[in-house]
């Protein structure tokens, strides 16, 4: 993966991190004293490693040290309570978990660390310089306080890097074989691994590179949780292929945002609506903060249009709107640099068929709205590059209902326009049935999120013995806003049919996971509290 740039730019500065940067030829040492400190451990190809730490150079390392030896990445957030951690670790059988000594506690304390023969190694916040050959990784203080040399940092110093180095480009692991596990959002039941190779996490990369024309002077500047595999695929592989620099942040508030970007002079910047809209209204973010960004993408949940709004008026940035997804694995489609188009979540990646199916499963007319499909093409210099992933560990059945022939069945609904945009509607599972008659979450959500008011909303479904559900909504206030419930109403009244509109509105913050993404679940449950309480 680092071979090219390497080749042509080994100085150039490959990441940048709290801790320090790296150049490539920096990282790929430090990547190399990582696969071997995971061989010290036991880690063989197939063995699966679970990887829990803060954004920083000691995660992207662990990440590029596991798949140079064909091992099983999982990576597990830090933000997930103990019990859901622990049902990652079980599920995925990991043999090492690597992790930060706050979660390291966590885990220990929740049994989780050291269950069926696990073995758990502490590694403090790395800090890499010049001297990165000779010492490793230095360990910081935690929480201020002096500490010693970690397990982690001792196995790093222990690796003979020649050997080590030698060892790595005698042994290729196979492309196709599985080596990531990415669990879904969990936002019902149990979270699903999708399993995936290093073909699949390379191909997306490679693809925006190409058709961007990203190269060295690419700066892309991510704060999503790099444990979130889709982060690894559009940061870490994505920079590589360019040549460039990965900026990993670690603050998601405005200001902190806005300081890693302007500091680090960014180019390019993924964010959730929800930070977009924060970096919009925030006083102390100035639009001189982002002047160095060419693209601003927003992905995880629709942007909503008042954000959107907010955004390009304060920054003069267009937006760019991604469609992409756990199983595919990452982007599908994304506006193309320029296209100044604010409906669409642009056309899809060049490797992907994208067809949109009725209830038969056959395609459905051009603007015909069914489900979202993704195959490979089947001509031109990507025909047959993309594959699907390899299924969800474990669970033959989910994976029978979602890989079929070779295709992915996303479970979106959607349609194609004539140009080739896709134009996503919603999930099929978020689908309300009032009183026989379908009501599409998102094109609810559309109207409220146009009321000068609202932040964002989230309409969702309760159960109703006469309908079989009833609309309702919840609504994040703007910044300095009370939101009028009758105002909200009347304004729904006038852009949505009768049934589409909301019977109760209820104002709080919303229920995010990592990756800003709303948790609908736990939406339904605070407005049936409060319907109830």
């Amino acid at each position: 993966m680092l071979d090219a740039a390497l080749a042509t730019g080994p100085d150039r500065e490959a990441v940048v991190g709290r801790s320090g940067r790296l150049t490539y030829r920096q990282l790929d040492e430090l990547v190399t004293r990582s696969a071997g400190a995971l061989l010290a451990l036991g880690v063989r190809p197939g063995d699966r490693v679970a990887v829990s730490l803060p954004n920083d150079l000691a995660l992207v390392a662990a990440f590029h040290g596991a798949m140079r030896l064909g091992a099983v990445w999982v990576g597990v957030n830090r933000q997930l309570a103990p019990p859901e951690k622990r049902y990652l670790l079980d599920d995925a059988g990991a043999s090492v978990v690597l992790a930060d000594p706050a979660t390291a506690e966590q885990l220990e304390a929740a049994g989780a660390g050291t269950a069926a023969g696990r073995r758990l190694v502490v590694a403090r916040d790395a800090v890499a310089d010049d001297a990165v050959a000779r010492d490793a990784v230095a360990d910081d203080a935690v929480g201020g306080e002096p500490a010693g040399p970690g397990e982690w940092s001792t196995l790093l110093a222990q690796v003979d890097v020649p050997k080590m180095a030698a060892a790595n480009a005698a042994a290729v692991p196979d492309p196709l074989a599985p080596a990531a596990i990415a669990y879904t959002s969990g936002t019902t039941g149990h979270p699903k691994g999708a399993v995936h190779s290093q073909h699949n996490l390379m191909l997306p990369g490679a693809v925006l590179v190409a058709t961007r024309r990203y190269g060295p002077s690419l700066r892309k500047a991510d704060c999503f949780p790099l444990t979130i595999l889709n982060l690894q695929v559009l940061l870490t592989l994505l920079v590589a292929h360019a040549g460039g620099s990965a900026v990993v942040m670690d603050r998601v508030d405005p200001t902190g945002i806005a300081e890693w970007i302007e500091g680090e002079r960014a180019t390019v910047f993924n964010g959730a609506p929800a930070m977009l809209y924060s970096l919009a209204e925030h006083p102390e973010v100035g639009p001189e903060a982002l002047a160095s960004l060419d693209e601003v993408w927003s992905g995880g949940s629709p942007c909503p249009e008042g954000t959107r709004r907010r955004f390009t008026a304060k920054f003069g940035l267009h937006v760019h709107t991604t469609y992409g997804l756990t199983e595919a694995p990452s982007m599908v489609a994304i506006l193309a640099p320029g296209d100044p188009r604010n409906d669409t979540s642009g056309r899809p990646l060049p490797p992907l068929d994208v067809t949109v199916v009725g209830p038969d499963g056959r395609p459905v007319p051009t603007g015909a709205e069914g489900e979202v499909v993704v195959g490979p093409v089947a001509d031109g210099p990507w025909a047959g590059a993309w594959r699907p992933m390899l299924g969800y560990r474990g669970n033959e059945p989910a994976t029978a209902e979602t890989v079929r022939h070779g295709r992915l069945h996303t479970g979106d609904l959607g349609h194609l326009d004539a140009e080739g945009y896709l134009h996503l509607r919603d999930r099929r599972s978020s689908l309300i049935l009032r009183g026989g008659a379908n009501v599409y979450p998102a094109e609810v959500e559309r109207v409220i999120d146009e009321h000068p008011g609202v932040a964002a909303s989230c309409v969702v479904g309760t159960p109703d013995d006469r309908l079989g559900e009833r609309v309702v909504a919840m609504v994040e206030p703007a910044t300095g806003t009370d939101v009028d419930p009758a105002a909200l109403q009347r304004h729904c009244e006038a852009n949505l049919a009768r049934y589409k509109v909301p019977e109760r509105f209820v104002t709080g913050a919303l229920p995010r996971n990592s990756m800003g993404k709303v948790v609908r679940p736990e939406v339904r449950r605070a407005v049936e509290e409060k319907m109830t309480g």
